[in-house]
């Protein structure tokens, strides 16, 4: 199952990407880190808004260390030390198999999972372990399945 959790009182602002993986369980570090279609509140020298291969140690310490809104970016988990090929870029902003009203899996091939920062306004996770998932909607129990019953349940379709 995927989730979105949007139209929610319980987050400060959406897309925070430390309060995201604090409320799955995981760090950063734990992973490696394909971002790809960026669009940030973020100004500095320390991330830029190219797509980019980030190891999770030093994604981890971004987040740390800044707090930033991410309000387009795909997020894609990989095994530690992986570097899958990126046949097409994983996207976001128009992307219309979110809404498709099937269950979606990670766009990069080799991905574990990913987290989809969608226009401020929502976040999409697909492809995460239940336990993770569940974790996630212990923090925000207004997060919703993506699909129910071959529909999608948002609003915010493109």
């Amino acid at each position: 199952m995927n989730l979105i959790l949007e139209r929610t009182d319980k987050v400060k602002y959406y897309t925070n990407m430390s309060l995201v993986l604090a409320a799955l369980g995981i760090t950063a570090s734990e992973f490696d880190w394909y971002v790809s279609d960026i669009e940030t509140n973020y100004y500095g020298t320390n991330f830029s808004s190219d797509d980019q291969w980030i190891n999770g140690d030093d994604l981890q310490e971004f987040l740390e260390r800044n707090e930033v809104q991410f309000i387009c970016a795909v997020f894609s988990a990989v095994p530690k030390g992986s570097r899958p090929i990126v046949d097409n870029t994983p996207y976001v902003d128009g992307n219309p198999d979110y809404w498709s009203g099937k269950e979606v899996e990670p766009q990069l091939r080799g991905a574990l999972f990913e987290i989809a920062c969608w226009d401020s306004s929502a976040t999409l996770l697909v492809g995460l372990p239940e336990d993770a998932l569940n974790a996630f909607r212990h923090v925000y129990p207004d997060a919703k399945p993506l699909v129910i019953r071959g529909q999608s349940v948002t609003s915010i379709q493109t």
